[in-house]
Parts: structure tokens; C-alpha cells; sequence
């Protein structure tokens, strides 16, 4: 409790009545220069919340005397941004891959532009830097279904595969398994036989002649005779350390079974052809294009 208020005898101020532990405080007033600053902010913050926005009320809020709104920069700086892109973009759609890796400085655009789209569209499936995921094609690895050069990119990005849309890419990997085109005994051995001889996991002693012969009367027309698959139906490569599913026995068995069918949407409806010219240029510089 409160203390009478008296003099302190060194100070020689007067105490606020308040102690503890034989404590007592002092009634000292604040300095000048901090009461002068203190109602200074006080007046500054009053004017700036009368020329900027500041107070909500009921529906909305105090839009400010000044008619500021950081809205509004954000949008004139995009729009001074996307005039000055514009005209690179407009040079890059224009242009054939030839002319535009001929312009480093025009390329230098290309690439950074293809970057960023790359990593806000692609990148989730893909994986940073094209590494790929399983079920999504590594992009770096060179392991191309309709071929890796900057041409069969392009069309790829645009149209997508199994999308859709008219131009897209489409294929389809007969249901072995679940039409009854294959005997379950048939498709254990056929899988023996691409996992030994193409996937390179030889099993020593092993007898796969019956899985060859399967694989010659079904599977050679798109895959090829040495499981060097077919860019023309989008058929794998077999005899190759890259696969989408994974390199696992079991993983063979289920895709003759009954095969997943990936798709890929088709661009063309977001993005605009100079931005998918420059996207390809940076997927093609991942180090897996031809």
C-alpha cells in the first residue's frame, strides 16, 4: 500500500508513497525532450492517418485525403514491368530457336524468363532443375518418350500428352493383364525377361526364352526388338537405366497388367507461345536436350 509521500533525503524529491522492499520511488517527471518527442509522434501519426489510409470502419476504412493505395503501385509497377517484357517476348516469339541462341543477350532473356516459368508451373511434377519424380519424366536425364529436341519440346509443352487437346500427343499401352490378352503366368514371365535382359538385373541360371518369345509377339512392335523403344507412339525405352516407374520387378508386372496412362496438360491455354518458346529453351539447357 502507499506510503505517505516525503521528501527523499538525497535527492531532495518528492516520493510517490509507493515501496517495496525499503525501496522507495521517486516522483521524478519525465525529461522535456522525451514529452516533446512522445506528443510530436502523437501529431505525426494523427496526419498520417488523415492523408493515408489507415482507420477501418463499418464496411470499408478511411481511404486517406491523398488518395494513396499500394494497390495501385504494385499494379502500374507490373504494368511497367510486363511493357518492358512485352517487348522481348514479342522479339522471342518472332523469332526461330536459331536466332534467338544467336542474340546472347536475347537468349539471357529466354532462359530467365523459361526459368521462372518453369518453376511456377513445372518444377512441381518435374522436380527442381528437371530431376524428375517417380511418375514424372526426369527432364535432365536425356530419356526423351517423343524426342528431346527443341522442336519436339515445343509441341510437347503446347499440346501436352493425353490432355485433350487435338494436336496433343497421345498413346496407350494395351491392358495385358486386365483384358485377358496375357495369362498371369505369361505376364510373370515376360516381366523376367525385360527385367533380366533390358534392366540389366541377370539372374544367373535363369531360363527366359518363354518371356522373349511373349515379348516378340506382343511387345516388339512398339518397344523394338532391343527394347529400344519408338518416338513415333511414345514407347519407351527398355534397355536403359531410366524409368518412370521405377526399375523394380513388381513394377514391370504392374504396368503390363494394367499400365498407368500420365498426362500432361497442354500449355497452349496458359501460357502464350513466346513464353512456351522460352520455357523449351530453358528445358532443352537442363542437359538432357538433343
Amino acid at each position: 500500500m502507499p506510503t505517505k509521500i516525503e521528501k527523499d533525503a538525497v535527492s531532495g524529491r518528492d516520493t510517490t508513497g509507493h515501496e517495496w522492499d525499503g525501496i522507495k520511488e521517486l516522483d521524478t517527471p519525465l525529461p522535456k525532450w522525451w514529452l516533446y518527442t512522445f506528443y510530436a509522434c502523437i501529431g505525426i501519426a494523427f496526419v498520417i492517418f488523415f492523408l493515408y489510409p489507415s482507420i477501418p470502419y463499418g464496411p470499408g476504412y478511411w481511404h486517406g485525403v491523398m488518395g494513396y493505395s499500394q494497390r495501385k503501385m504494385v499494379d502500374a509497377e507490373v504494368a511497367k514491368l510486363t511493357a518492358i517484357r512485352k517487348v522481348s517476348l514479342d522479339k522471342i516469339g518472332s523469332l526461330s530457336f536459331e536466332q534467338i541462341k544467336a542474340d546472347p543477350q536475347l537468349l539471357e532473356v529466354a532462359m530467365t524468363d523459361g526459368r521462372i516459368t518453369f518453376a511456377e508451373n513445372c518444377q512441381p511434377c518435374h522436380g527442381a532443375g528437371g530431376g524428375g519424380h517417380i511418375g514424372y519424366p526426369a527432364l535432365a536425364a536425356g530419356s526423351w518418350l517423343w524426342g528431346g529436341t527443341l522442336d519436339d519440346i515445343q509441341q510437347t509443352v503446347t499440346h501436352g500428352i493425353r490432355s485433350g487437346d487435338d494436336d496433343a500427343r497421345n498413346s496407350a499401352m494395351p491392358h495385358f493383364g486386365a483384358d485377358g490378352l496375357l495369362k498371369p503366368a505369361e505376364i510373370q514371365q515376360v516381366a523376367d525377361f525385360v527385367w533380366s535382359t533390358f534392366y540389366g538385373h541377370k539372374t544367373e541360371g535363369q531360363d527366359v526364352s518363354a518371356g522373349a518369345k511373349i515379348f516378340a509377339e506382343n511387345c516388339i512392335a512398339c518397344h523394338g526388338e532391343n527394347g529400344e523403344g519408338n518416338r513415333v507412339v511414345g514407347a519407351p525405352r527398355l534397355n536403359s537405366h531410366i524409368h518412370l516407374y521405377g526399375d523394380a520387378r513388381e513394377t514391370i508386372v504392374a504396368q503390363v497388367t494394367l499400365p498407368r496412362q500420365g498426362v500432361m496438360p497442354n500449355w497452349n491455354h496458359r501460357l502464350d507461345p513466346a513464353t512456351i518458346k522460352a520455357v523449351t529453351l530453358y528445358v532443352h539447357a537442363l542437359g538432357g536436350g538433343e
